[in-house]
């Protein structure tokens, strides 16, 4: 590129996703036969924490219009499918429901089982539910039934062979 051709911005963002978008833009616009520049606040004039796309004055209307275009494709679609519709695998409305939810949580991440826990600190009359992706209620099933079976020595047990490893 010349050295006298006059370089403007065309993306710019300080969002903590800017490196990445900022690289997608310039790909797209090389794509497109557009030369690009990528800057970051290492770069004269460009704030911290900044990345930015420059392309020539003469392509700045171009380059706008591909970028426009390209956010404007709708986003992949997601797997719809019933497998990551969330089960109920614990609930209760029980005084200590967050602490029993809070315990079948662990025994679920320990297990390499993704949770989230649903319920309202702020009205605690309501129950409290641990949710699993439905392709792993039987599985989560199964690990919460054996660490029942368990009982509490098993995690004092555990608990303490944690504690012997450091």
């Amino acid at each position: 590129m010349s050295e006298n051709v006059n370089m403007v911005t065309a993306f710019r963002s300080a969002d903590s996703s800017a490196e990445e978008e900022a690289e997608d833009i310039l790909a797209l616009l090389r794509e497109t036969g557009i030369e690009a520049q990528l800057l970051d606040d290492r770069s004269p004039g460009v704030p911290t924490g900044v990345f930015e796309v420059r392309v020539p004055e003469t392509d700045l209307a171009r380059a706008m219009a591909a970028i426009h275009a390209d956010q404007a494709q709708p986003a992949a679609a997601g797997d719809a499918s019933a497998s990551l519709d969330m089960a109920t695998v614990f609930r209760s409305d029980a005084h200590n429901a967050e602490m029993e939810a809070a315990a079948v949580r662990g025994v679920l991440d320990a297990s390499g089982i993704p949770s989230i826990v649903v319920g309202s600190p702020y009205l605690p009359n309501l129950p409290v539910e641990v949710r699993v992706p439905h392709a792993k209620l039987l599985e989560a099933q199964r690990v919460i039934e054996e660490s029942q079976m368990a009982g509490p020595a098993a995690a004092e047990e555990a608990a303490g062979a944690a504690g012997t490893d450091s």
